[in-house]
């Protein structure tokens, strides 16, 4: 008999049907009703065995982990909060699970904390919790494909193993073949790199977006979406050394075409989740009211998950400068009584708290600033003509602040080799990044989506470490 998914026969089964399906055991009560599931929903089947008319050895199989194979007939629950029964006809256990095994385990069915979870992150995918968190991932990357899709845009697999550095930081993984104990070396004693695999000192990319740009400016709409990596010591609840971004690049577009993309890209994003998750979003934002109820006040969520992700689709983002920022900011209750912990002046790059001052607390909607400093801005970005800013624009959401980073691109072949030498980035480094600004140069613009960043979003997890798989930081890459 062909198995059926469990999201499938609660959606369209009906009384009397004879079904088969397989899963793990969630739990076993009363050596009669057994809670299944398949990860295709967050809800589970009830199986019911009659206990008398099987083996003993097989009922004692049963157990929280288990994975079983069921046979049965639907009919109407008796029990609240589920509309089937699964009459079992015949059980299969397909692979045992250890009682004393699962109860050192996070399969153990009680409350675990999340660092608990990080720690066995190869069983955490059996949690309703991480079940739920992982379809929504999924769902957030597949509406982001559709996305540009739907709108003629193209994917460009931009290269993992880069000789530049687009952001600039500094802060790469080094990919190297070279004996680390003898490495061969120089004339002047340091490493040569031309013995190397690729004939030069390479990394792992910080961004594919160099290459994208290239793309564009022959295809006229791509996006990149790839894994990223960079080698910043910081463990906090915002960073990963190993992550993935969204990067589209399209040609001919400015920064208000820019943003205009940006903000509808998100929103679609929002509503999609919204639409084809909704029991995981359910399920994601009464955790999240319940966990609030024993913090502190000040430490609450301002709206719940679903509040946030409506905020974001009913509400047109609110636009300003950076220049007008810094204005709101320093007349703010909060700057006036030294409530914030970093300060607000012209000419330094806006914190986290102010971020979500302006979203949370003054506009009440999602903001784009744009027309930030060139002073502690990229490379790339397009000089404004007042000499002092850049073409630039970050969106801030609420309880995340900057979730996308964007700007015009610079096209002008002269004043990119400037900023090059302003930035102490070598010309024969940058020769076919900066050969494309000779060949019918055009404006052209783009931004960057950190894909945990929404997902942190999407979710409402606080945590980036737990939206990811197998999360990489400091010390960390067990599995």
């Amino acid at each position: 008999m062909k198995r059926i998914e469990i999201k499938q026969l609660l959606a369209a089964s009906n009384f009397g049907d004879k079904v088969q399906v397989k899963g793990w055991v969630k739990a076993f009560r009363q050596n009669r009703f057994i809670q299944i599931n398949d990860g295709s929903t967050l809800n589970n089947i009830q199986a019911v065995i009659d206990f008398e008319n099987e083996e003993e050895a097989l009922i004692k199989r049963i157990t929280t982990g288990a994975a079983v194979a069921v046979t049965g007939v639907l009919e109407e629950s008796q029990g609240k909060g589920q509309k089937f029964d699964l009459i079992v006809s015949k059980i299969e256990i397909l692979g045992d699970a250890d009682p004393d095994e699962v109860s050192k385990t996070v399969m153990q069915p009680k409350k675990h904390s999340l660092e608990f979870l990080r720690e066995q992150a190869h069983l955490r995918f059996r949690t309703n919790l991480f079940g739920a968190i992982f379809r929504i991932r999924h769902a957030t990357s597949f509406a982001i494909h559709n996305y540009f899709n739907e709108r003629g845009y193209y994917h460009i697999a931009t290269p993992i193993i880069t000789g530049s550095d687009a952001e600039g930081a500094g802060e790469m993984f080094r990919v190297s073949t070279l004996d680390p104990q003898n490495p061969p070396l120089t004339e002047d004693h340091k490493i040569d790199w031309s013995e190397d695999f690729f004939g030069k000192e390479t990394n792992l990319t910080v961004s594919g977006q160099l290459e994208a740009e290239l793309a564009a400016m022959a295809l006229g709409k791509v996006y990149t979406f790839g894994p990223t990596f960079r080698a910043e010591n910081s463990n906090t609840a915002r960073h990963l050394a190993e992550f993935w971004m969204v990067e589209p690049e399209v040609a001919f577009n400015d920064l208000t075409d820019n943003m205009d993309l940006a903000e509808d890209f998100l929103s679609y994003i929002c509503k999609y989740v919204m639409e084809n998750c909704a029991d995981d979003i359910q399920f994601l934002n009464d955790r999240e009211l319940k966990e609030d109820q024993s913090k502190p006040q000040a430490e609450r969520n301002e709206m719940s998950l679903i509040e946030r992700l409506n905020f974001v689709i009913n509400n047109d983002f609110e636009r300003i400068t950076y220049t007008e920022a810094i204005d709101l900011l320093r007349n703010s209750k909060p700057y006036k009584k030294k409530k914030f912990k970093y300060p607000v002046e012209w000419g330094t790059d806006l914190q986290s708290e102010h971020e979500r001052y302006l979203v949370e607390k003054h506009f009440k909607k999602p903001v784009i600033i744009s027309d930030y400093p060139a002073s502690f801005k990229a490379f790339y970005m397009r000089l404004n003509d007042d000499g002092k800013t850049v073409a630039a624009m970050d969106i801030l959401f609420p309880g995340i602040g900057e979730i996308i980073g964007g700007s015009q691109r610079e096209e002008r072949y002269d004043t990119l080799v400037e900023k090059c030498k302003a930035f102490n980035i070598p010309e024969e480094e940058m020769w076919w990044y900066l050969d494309t600004r000779k060949f019918g140069t055009a404006p052209h613009a783009g931004f960057g989506l950190g894909f945990e960043r929404m997902v942190m979003f999407t979710t409402g997890m606080s945590n980036i470490r737990d939206v990811i798989p197998f999360p990489r930081t400091p010390k960390k890459a067990e599995f």
